[in-house]
């Protein structure tokens, strides 16, 4: 009992320190900002909300200023299911990416916010050079 009050009380502190320190929305034009929109249409992160990784993928989302749809793989139980079937583990956070007719399930915090980072940061490329 103790353990799961300190549990969630921790993960509330967290959320309340993201909150605080949420970093600034990339800005776009309109016209770049609603192709920004269309092509995340097709992406939908599985998370908890409390959890210290999905609060860092979260605020990657933020500061880039993507429109990805959030389902709550704790408290969802539909959510859950699809992402036990069809990711193929219940792990967040993960990022379900439908690209071409294909689905990819992106797991690991690291890797989605690379991702997130090469396909929509238009900095990215000037870091990379």
């Amino acid at each position: 009992m103790f353990i799961k009050a300190l549990r969630v009380g921790l993960g509330q502190l967290i959320v309340g320190i993201d909150f605080l320190t949420r970093p600034r929305k990339l800005k776009r034009s309109p016209a770049e900002q609603a192709d920004v929109d269309a092509a995340t249409a097709s992406l939908a992160l599985y998370q908890f909300h409390a959890c210290p990784f999905c609060v860092k993928t979260r605020r990657t989302l933020h500061r880039l200023n993507l429109k990805v749809t959030l389902l709550d793989a704790k408290n969802d139980a539909a959510a859950r299911a699809r992402l036990q079937s069809e990711g193929g583990k219940i792990q967040v956070p993960c990022l379900r990416i439908e690209e071409g007719g294909e689905t990819r399930w992106l797991y690991e915090s690291k890797a989605i916010i690379a991702y997130l980072e090469q396909r929509f940061d238009p900095d990215f490329a000037k870091q990379a050079a």
